[in-house]
């Protein structure tokens, strides 16, 4: 596919249309994931990919960068992956006698940090500034990352021996989580006939369809969104029943709040609105807010999944009585 770059009036739906269609030369059936990464991109978040081995998690985040021509690098996580082995160190050359900065894979666009949950606590915690502020501390100078700067961390779900739990920090850093399903059969066998024509299938054929100038003019898009105060109220009460909800310990954060309200302002710019309707807010409120719960003994014991208690809380909130033509008179006259 050739170089498609646009100029800075880029709309999210645009980018968001011409990522999307080159991702899917290479993955197959993961629209709805590439939106999430989309999102992510779009609002400065970063995105946790939870699935089995071999379907496809790395891929899907390379072929992102890939198509934005954002510089990437990756780090394969172990329990004895150090902290510095991520963010850098400072070492001694005793031809200059002098300390020189030795920069990490984390000084990049886009860190593709691979099983996340294999590295100890104390590593995972190397990036919680840079998630946090974009920047990192080595031995006590401050340096800016890269802008955009994307941490894209997958985690495996089923295996339990020489992994680590994401703490509740962490996880709260995270503005969006999506989990990859096995692919349905037809689309399994669309795989299989694709790496039948070519073995070495893959995103080295990606290409930058992209620039990093359109993704600045895709957020200032996405920023000017308008949110009607029912939205937004809706948003508030559904963070608020979860919150009350009689299986959880620890209810979200204002900071989730926040991811909330710029995750759906994004989907409703790539989705060509200028306004933000309830259907956003709904289909964001699994990928934003339920890997941050904590739930309380007695539900874990008898199998409740964060999940539920979203569903519970969509299930009870009710939705504004508004309608999107509403909403875009109001994004016209704000």
């Amino acid at each position: 596919m050739s170089e498609q770059y646009h100029d800075e009036g880029t709309t999210a739906q645009t980018l968001a249309d011409d990522i999307t269609a080159e991702v899917s030369q290479v993955v197959v059936g993961t629209e709805s994931a590439t939106e999430l990464l989309i999102i992510g991109l779009l609002t400065r978040g970063h995105v946790l990919l939870e699935g089995i081995p071999g379907i496809a998690k790395t891929t899907l985040a390379t072929s992102v960068a890939r198509a934005v021509g954002l510089e990437y690098s990756r780090a394969q996580m172990t329990p004895d992956t150090l902290p510095a082995d991520i963010t850098g160190t400072r070492i001694y050359r005793e031809r200059t006698g002098e300390f020189d900065l030795h920069r990490g894979p984390i000084f990049t666009n886009v860190l593709l940090v691979d099983e996340i949950n294999r590295a100890t606590p104390n590593t995972q915690s190397a990036l919680l500034e840079a998630m946090q502020e974009a920047q990192v501390s080595i031995e006590g100078e401050t340096l800016p990352l890269p802008d955009p700067f994307l941490v894209l961390a997958t985690q495996n779900p089923i295996e339990t021996d020489g992994v680590f739990e994401l703490p509740e920090g962490q996880r709260d850093r995270f503005q969006l989580k999506l989990r990859l399903e096995l692919p349905e059969r037809r689309v399994e066998a669309e795989i299989l006939d694709r790496f039948n024509a070519d073995p070495q299938h893959g995103p080295r054929t990606i290409e930058q369809v992209v620039s990093v100038a359109d993704v600045r003019a895709a957020r200032a898009g996405v920023a000017k969104v308008y949110v009607a105060p029912g939205v937004r109220d809706y948003i508030l009460d559904l963070v608020a029943e979860i919150r009350s909800h009689a299986a959880v310990a620890h209810g979200t954060s204002t900071r989730a709040s926040i991811a909330f309200l710029n995750a759906a302002k994004a989907r409703a710019a790539i989705h060509g609105r200028t306004y933000v309707v309830p259907d956003d807010v709904k289909a964001l409120a699994e990928p934003v807010l339920a890997h941050r719960l904590v739930l309380d003994v007695d539900a874990e014991l008898s199998g409740t999944e964060p999940v539920d208690v979203v569903g519970d809380a969509l299930e009870r909130t009710e939705v504004p009585d508004t309608n999107g033509t509403e909403w875009a008179l109001a994004a016209k006259e704000d």
